[in-house]
């Protein structure tokens, strides 16, 4: 059986009458907090993700005196983001591992197409806060956050700060389940706690792979279904990219007061 057959042999309804290989509906409002160089409300369906970069002077000790910049990330839950509240980390005294892994995955993603040694010793951050998680959160905190990097690029130019683009390529997320009905693009939650496995693509526009994370939990995952999950998730990922064309940060100095860079205050999570 060819592996394209199978969603038509089985036939599911999805919330929205989606097809297999539809994405949920997308929305970004950007400027969303005054004092970040780059910020956005960033939507997929019902998950809703605020993603927002500063930049600070200093670097992790590793790459103190090599004249070049660094880029990391922290992801979390909010309390009310889920169905039953989420405990806040610093409530518990504990990060969660869940947490840490996303935060690296964002931070990861992004140094594969930031040019950071135009930054010379200062950090990039990003934080993604979820305000509401309806599936595929770490999908969508990618994408946000890399909206949120191309918006604070615009602001740094127009301010000096670096002197020519530093994204190398545009970076987009995308999340595809994989059950005895076929694959699945962009699950919501529901959807997720059905499949037999799920896997995230991390994509360029260029065509490039930068992560690929993904396992069975139920039932093993053949080549061919593993194919049929590729071909949503380049189908998926060039739709983001047609949404990122469509929606273009544009400056506007008026609306906000930029800081300066402010002192490189907080202490590093270890990503290396």
């Amino acid at each position: 059986m060819e592996p394209m057959e199978k969603n038509i042999l089985y036939p599911r309804m999805r919330a929205g009458n989606r097809a297999p290989d539809d994405l949920r509906s997308i929305k970004v409002t950007y400027d969303i907090f005054e004092y970040a160089a780059g910020s956005v409300l960033f939507e997929l369906g019902r998950t809703k993700v605020l993603c927002a970069v500063t930049l600070q002077s200093g670097v992790p000790h590793f790459l103190r005196g090599k004249r070049r910049g660094w880029l990391t990330a922290e992801y979390s839950l909010l309390p009310v983001s889920t169905p039953i509240r989420t405990v806040r980390e610093v409530t518990s005294n504990k990060r969660n591992g869940r947490t840490i892994e996303i935060s690296r995955l964002v931070g990861r993603a992004l140094r594969s197409v930031s040019n950071l040694q135009l930054f010379g010793e200062q950090t990039v951050f990003i934080d993604c806060d979820v305000l509401q998680a309806d599936g595929g959160t770490r999908a969508a905190c990618i994408s946000g956050a890399f909206l949120a990097l191309k918006a604070a690029e615009v602001v740094w130019r127009s301010q000096g700060i670096i002197p020519y683009s530093f994204l190398k390529d545009d970076i987009g997320a995308v999340s595809v389940g994989i059950n005895n009905q076929g694959a699945f693009l962009d699950m919501d939650f529901a959807e997720d706690s059905t499949v037999d496995a799920d896997f995230n693509f991390v994509l360029t526009r260029s065509g490039s792979i930068v992560e690929v994370q993904g396992a069975s939990e139920r039932e093993p995952v053949s080549w061919d279904d593993f194919e049929l999950a590729r071909s949503y998730a380049l189908k998926g990922a060039r739709e983001l990219f047609e949404f990122f064309d469509m929606n273009q940060y544009q400056l506007s100095m008026s609306s906000r007061q930029m800081p300066a860079v402010s002192s490189f205050m907080s202490s590093f999570q270890s990503e290396y």
